[in-house]
């Protein structure tokens, strides 16, 4: 047996930005640890989370709704990433690739949404 939310690939993609992020952050002074460390690291889960979530919503209005809370995580996310950046806890490299991970990310969201609202 499988949920769902397994077999979209934005999921999988979500689950693998929320991978790099942890792996990103570990690398990030101590002292954040309750700062920037912990706000990256959940918002990126939540990324997944809500995707997952609104997945077995018994109605494409209700899982378009958790889709929406998945991209306001990700423009977290993305404010996050700048505030390293802007920290010098990142580089502008890191920056840059994990930007346009989320631009992607955040495309496909959108697409599902517009497919689940009828809209191609």
């Amino acid at each position: 047996m499988s949920f769902r939310f397994e077999k979209f690939t934005i999921w999988q993609d979500a689950r693998k930005f929320a991978s790099e992020i942890y792996t990103l952050t570990k690398s990030f002074p101590k002292d954040e640890r309750f700062g920037l460390i912990d706000q990256l690291r959940r918002a990126a889960v939540s990324v997944a989370l809500n995707i997952a979530e609104g997945s077995d919503r018994k109605s494409d209005v209700d899982f378009r709704r958790f889709l929406r809370l998945s991209m306001g995580s990700l423009e977290e996310v993305v404010t996050a990433l700048y505030i390293s950046l802007d920290q010098g806890y990142i580089s502008q490299q890191k920056f840059d690739t994990l930007y346009e991970e989320a631009n992607i990310l955040s495309a496909k969201i959108n697409k599902l949404i517009n497919n689940l609202s009828g809209k191609q």
